[in-house]
């Protein structure tokens, strides 16, 4: 659906992204992460025809971002970081507007249509001026879903909105996925983890890590870590736990509590529950550790900015 090669924009002489390219699939939710003046803002006002690059390509749905531009506008939906409200006008005066604009064929079915999914028929006759900043968010929301379209690129969607809009945004982002690709761009990194299927990290204008949450923390790891508490274990556990094959490290980190890693591609598992149980050590507890989404992102923009 998205397909983006060898993008690269300069700011004058400043390079803003550097030669990056990434796909994204029909129906698919990528995260899209990274520092402040990573790249994300550029690549999306590119994707949405915003700006131009300096060299590469962008596609979306097969049509060329900048030769293509009104194609791709009618298939795009952004919600930029700081949205283009008009203070002066009511919601739905607004949302008409904005469908207007996409030429929307049925604007008052469409306009009921986004004032439910984003929880804001209450306020559709309210001046936008006069709404909180999670309720102009919703708006903005809004406004990007108005021509129902195939594809939504969406900036920090949740800013300002209180835990129960925020609740109800990730569950709507997260219907949308499947009907429509989805690029979302957040410093809330929890969010990702709950609504993204993948993560794109970009650090620099260059991209440092693209794979699930899961695939990226093995890669780090190194391979499979997990964690094992015993009833009673043996002062040699953890040499008996070193012999198995496949087993690269075996740590202690409390009486009869160990962390064992495993071989990159290896899940020894299995295993090792055998080994506690036929060695009567009586197993408490198995289970994986996993790097969270905070760490694999301070990990790999740190390692990228002192490289």
């Amino acid at each position: 659906m998205i397909q983006v090669e060898g993008l690269t924009k300069y700011y004058g002489e400043t390079l803003a992204l550097d030669n990056v390219s990434f796909q994204v699939n029909k129906g698919e939710i990528l995260g899209f992460l990274g520092p402040n003046g990573a790249g994300k803002t550029t690549t999306m006002r590119i994707l949405t025809g915003y700006m131009p690059p300096s060299s590469g390509q962008a596609k979306v749905a097969g049509f060329d971002v900048f030769k293509d531009s009104l194609q791709v506008r009618q298939r795009v939906g952004y919600l930029p970081e700081t949205v283009p409200l008009y203070s002066e006008m009511t919601v739905h005066d607004y949302l008409d507007f904005m469908a207007s604009i996409h030429q929307v064929t049925n604007r008052e079915k469409a306009i009921d249509r986004v004032l439910e999914a984003c929880g804001i028929g209450d306020v559709r006759d309210t001046i936008i001026g006069k709404l909180s900043k999670g309720y102009r968010q919703r708006v903005g929301l809004a406004q990007a879903l108005i021509h129902d379209p195939e594809v939504l690129v969406l900036d920090e969607p949740t800013i300002g909105l209180d835990p129960r809009q925020i609740t109800s945004v990730r569950q709507l982002i997260k219907s949308l996925g499947g009907e429509r690709t989805i690029i979302l761009s957040t410093h809330i990194l929890p969010e990702v983890s709950q609504v993204c299927q993948r993560v794109l990290i970009i650090n620099r204008g260059r991209i440092v890590a693209e794979d699930t949450t899961e695939r990226l923390t093995a890669k780090l790891q190194g391979g499979l870590r997990i964690r094992l508490q015993f009833v009673q274990a043996p002062e040699d556990a953890e040499t008996q736990l070193r012999r198995l094959e496949g087993i690269t490290a075996v740590d202690k980190i409390a009486p009869n509590t160990f962390e064992v890693t495993c071989a990159p591609d290896v899940d020894k598992r299995n295993e090792l529950a055998s080994l506690a149980i036929n060695k009567g050590w009586g197993l408490l507890e198995m289970h994986s550790l996993s790097m969270s989404l905070e760490e694999i992102f301070l990990q790999l923009t740190t390692e990228e900015e002192t490289s």
